[in-house]
C-alpha cells in the first residue's frame, strides 16, 4: 500500500530542530516517471524531427547540402538563447510547471513549423531560424526531468529508485533515443504520402496531451516547495527566518540569484568542465544524431528510406545504451561511465566512417555502437549534473549546461559545414563528430566528485 504524502512542514520551526522531508508516494513516483518519460520522448520527436526530415526539406526549400547544414546552425544559435533563458525560469516556476512550459512549446513549434511557407527565399528561412529556434523549450525538458527526478527518487518510498537512481533514471533519459526512433519510423511510413508538414502535426498532438495530463496528475517535489518558500521569506524581508527554515531540513539557503549561483567558488570547477565537455560532445551529436540521414546518405551512399530503416534500427540500439550506462554509473560511478562511453563511441564512428565499413551489415553495427556509447552516457551524466548542485539553481546548472549543447551545435555544425564543403560529409564527420565525441570523454576527467549534493540531498529510509 502507498504510503499518503503529508503535506511540507513550512512553518517556522523551533532552535536546532531537525525535520525531514515527507516521502514521495509509490504512484506518484510511477506517475512522475512515466510522464517525464513521455514529455522528453514527444520533446526529441520534435528536435530529431528537422535532422531526420533535412534532406526532404532541403528539396522543397531548395537549399544546396552546405546551406542545409548553415540553416542548422543558425537554428542552434536561437536554441541556445532559449536553453539559457529556461533555467532560471524553471528554478522559480517550479519543477511541474517548468515541465508544462518546455512541452507545451514544444506543441507550438511542431504546429507553426507545418506552417511555413516556401518560394520566398529570405523570408522562409528567417521564419523557420526564428520557429525551429523555439524548439530550445522541448530541448530543455531534459534539465526539468532530472532536476525533478532527482528530488524524486530523494525521497520516494520505493526504495530500489532510493538504491539505485541512475538506473531507473535511464530508462527516462532514454526518450533521446526512442523520440528518434519515433521521428525515423513516421518518416519511413508518412514522408512519401503526406509530406514534411503532416509528420510535424503529427508531434503537435500527444505534446499537447501531456501537458494536459501533466496539469492533472503530476505533483510537485517537496524540495522545491520548501525553496519557494525561502524566497518569499526573502523577498519579504525575513532572510533570517528563511536561514532557520533551511536549517532545519539541513539545506543552504542563499539569496544570490541562481546564475550567479553556479559560478561560486564551490560549484563553478564542475560548471566549467560540464560546460566545455558538452560543447565538444556536441559535435559529435549534431553529425550522428541529429544529422544521421544525412551522414548515411552523403558519407557512405546509402539511399534516404534506407537510411531510415538504418536510424530505426540504430536508434533501438541506443536506447538499451541508457538504460546499460544508468545500471553501470551506479556501479562504477558516474564519472567513470561516462569518461569510457564517449571515448568508445569516438572510437567506434571513426571505424564506421572508414572503408573497413562498406555493407549495410557493418554500417549498422558500428554507428549502433557509436550512438550507444555516445547517447548513453547522458543517462548518467544528466544525473551527475543534477547531484552537483543545490535545490535554489539546480535547474538552472542543469539546464545553463544543457545549453552549452548549442554552442556546440553552431560551432561544431560550422566547422562541419567548412570541411564538408571541401573535402565531403565523410571527412569532416571524422575530424569534427568522432574526433569532438572523444576529446569529450577526455575533459570528463576533469571533473569532481559531486561533494555538494552531499549536503543536502539526503535519501530517506521510509518504513
Amino acid at each position: 500500500m502507498s504510503i499518503q504524502e503529508p503535506a511540507v512542514d513550512l512553518s517556522q520551526p523551533r532552535p536546532d530542530e531537525k525535520r525531514r522531508f515527507p516521502v514521495f508516494s509509490k504512484r506518484n513516483t510511477t506517475a512522475a516517471t512515466v510522464l517525464a518519460l513521455l514529455a522528453w520522448t514527444v520533446a526529441v520527436f520534435d528536435y530529431g524531427l528537422f535532422g531526420t526530415l533535412l534532406p526532404a526539406m532541403q528539396q522543397e526549400f531548395g537549399w544546396s547540402a552546405p546551406e542545409a547544414y548553415a540553416i542548422n546552425t543558425w537554428i542552434a544559435v536561437g536554441t541556445a538563447i532559449v536553453c539559457f533563458g529556461i533555467g532560471p525560469v524553471i528554478d522559480r516556476l517550479g519543477r511541474r510547471k517548468g515541465m508544462m512550459t518546455t512541452i507545451g512549446g514544444t506543441a507550438v513549434v511542431s504546429g507553426l513549423t507545418a506552417l511555413i511557407p516556401t518560394g520566398i527565399p529570405f523570408l522562409s528561412n528567417a521564419l523557420l531560424v526564428v520557429i525551429r529556434s523555439f524548439g530550445g523549450l522541448g530541448f530543455s525538458e531534459q534539465a526539468v526531468n532530472a532536476t525533478y527526478m532527482n528530488e524524486v527518487y530523494q525521497v520516494t518510498e520505493v526504495a530500489d529508485k532510493r538504491k539505485r537512481p541512475g538506473f531507473h533514471y535511464s530508462f527516462i533519459q532514454g526518450g533521446w533515443p526512442l523520440g528518434f526512433l519515433l521521428a525515423s519510423a513516421l518518416a519511413l511510413a508518412f514522408l512519401p504520402s503526406l509530406g514534411w508538414r503532416a509528420l510535424y502535426l503529427m508531434a503537435t498532438v500527444p505534446a499537447a496531451v501531456i501537458v494536459w495530463v501533466i496539469a492533472r496528475k503530476l505533483k510537485e517535489t517537496p524540495q522545491f516547495e520548501l525553496h519557494h518558500k525561502l524566497t518569499e521569506l526573502e523577498k519579504h524581508g525575513k532572510t533570517e527566518d528563511a536561514h532557520a527554515l533551511a536549517h532545519a531540513y539541513g539545506v543552504e539557503h542563499s539569496s544570490a540569484a541562481p546564475l550567479k549561483r553556479i559560478w561560486e567558488p564551490h560549484l563553478r570547477r564542475n560548471t566549467f568542465v560540464f560546460s566545455l565537455a558538452w560543447i565538444v560532445n556536441f559535435f559529435g551529436i549534431t553529425i550522428f544524431s541529429v544529422l544521421g540521414s544525412s551522414v548515411l546518405k552523403n558519407a557512405k551512399g546509402v539511399e534516404l528510406s534506407d537510411a531510415f530503416w538504418m536510424l530505426i534500427v540504430i536508434n533501438l540500439l541506443a536506447y538499451f545504451g541508457y538504460v546499460f550506462h544508468g545500471w553501470l554509473g551506479d556501479k562504477i560511478g558516474r564519472k567513470r561511465t561516462i569518461i569510457g562511453g564517449w571515448i568508445l563511441s569516438g572510437i567506434s564512428f571513426s571505424i564506421m566512417l572508414s572503408p573497413i565499413a562498406t555493407s549495410p551489415f557493418m554500417i549498422i553495427l558500428t554507428y549502433g555502437a557509436g550512438l550507444f556509447f555516445l547517447v548513453g552516457p547522458y543517462a548518467a551524466i544528466q544525473y551527475f549534473m543534477a547531484e552537483c548542485y543545490p535545490v535554489s539553481c539546480r535547474a538552472t546548472g542543469t539546464a545553463f549546461i544543457g545549453a552549452m549543447s548549442q554552442p556546440g551545435t553552431i560551432l561544431g555544425g560550422a566547422i562541419f559545414t567548412a570541411i564538408a564543403a571541401g573535402a565531403g560529409t565523410g571527412t569532416a564527420a571524422l575530424w569534427v563528430g568522432a574526433l569532438g565525441t572523444l576529446v569529450s570523454g577526455l575533459l570528463m576527467i576533469a571533473a569532481k566528485p559531486p561533494a555538494e549534493a552531499l549536503m543536502e540531498d539526503h535519501p530517506h529510509d521510509v518504513p
